[in-house]
């Protein structure tokens, strides 16, 4: 590739917007991966031109898990759009966009179901409880509009700092790629251990002494001296080592959890 630009700001603007199909390709392998491919293909599509070899090859890379809110994703687009004209290597890419998928869903679903939503539905419903039909037309107008909004001034700002500071950036970029790694691998930790919920359920007594003195010994609370969420990480190990080792799916994965647990639950070793 040379180090001409082949995206306008209009493409930029356009992938933005098309912020809104970010869900419809959702499932339960990648969740938004295919998503987020459908977004930025008209951009790829442009850039790579005639190389289709190219093009193939970054829609497969971007069909991948990922979860982010849609109406911040345009800020993660158009980074990654920016980072890609300037020639930036695939790995230094993934790291940004993996990064932020977890921070701007934070902030995106909080601004959107916690504050947006519950405003603007509150006083629709107050409206239409007093026989105005303007209440839900309140409601879809702006929350469309506000959400709209964001996901105009959030891709036009990714644009600036990408166009703006990648250059600037250029020889720092790797070790802005390796925070934002390990910025990633910080969020997947800590969803590991709050997420995935895998105790032992079994105790017993060591002494054999009166029951009123029995003192009853949980393995889980053995296991949580050693090392807390011991056995969420382990588990999300084997998943790793499956995916990248063996080439598991997703739906053996899900298969093998749901054998697992109701084996587990069966026999009495596993909560």
């Amino acid at each position: 590739m040379t180090g001409s630009k082949k995206l306008a700001k209009s493409d930029y603007t356009k992938t933005a917007l098309r912020a809104f199909y970010l869900q419809n390709g959702f499932n339960y392998s990648n969740y938004q991966g295919l998503g987020y491919t459908n977004v930025m293909y008209p951009a790829l599509k442009k850039y790579y031109g005639n190389d289709k070899a190219g093009l193939t090859a970054a829609l497969e890379e971007n069909v991948e898990f990922y979860n982010t809110n849609p109406h911040f994703l345009p800020f993660v687009t158009s980074l990654h759009l920016a980072m890609l004209e300037n020639e930036r290597p695939q790995d230094e890419i993934r790291g940004i966009k993996m990064a932020l998928m977890g921070p701007l869903a934070g902030i995106g679903d909080s601004l959107s179901q916690f504050c947006l939503a519950p405003l603007f539905s509150t006083i629709a419903a107050s409206l239409a409880s007093d026989g105005l039909v303007i209440g839900p037309i309140i409601f879809f107008v702006a929350m469309n509009l506000i959400l709209t909004t964001i996901k105009l001034v959030t891709g036009l700002y990714g644009y600036k700092l990408g166009t703006t500071f990648i250059d600037k950036l250029s020889e720092q970029m790797s070790v802005i790629s390796r925070a934002a790694n390990i910025v990633g691998v910080t969020v997947i930790s800590s969803l590991a251990a709050t997420q995935v919920k895998l105790t032992i359920p079994y105790t017993f007594a060591p002494d054999k002494v009166t029951s009123a003195s029995q003192k009853i010994v949980t393995v889980q609370g053995m296991l949580d001296k050693i090392a807390p969420a011991m056995l969420p990480v382990l588990y999300t190990l084997l998943m790793f080592y499956l995916i990248k080792n063996k080439k598991w799916s997703t739906y053996k994965l899900v298969i093998l959890t749901v054998i697992i647990g109701i084996i587990g639950s069966w026999l009495g070793v596993l909560a």
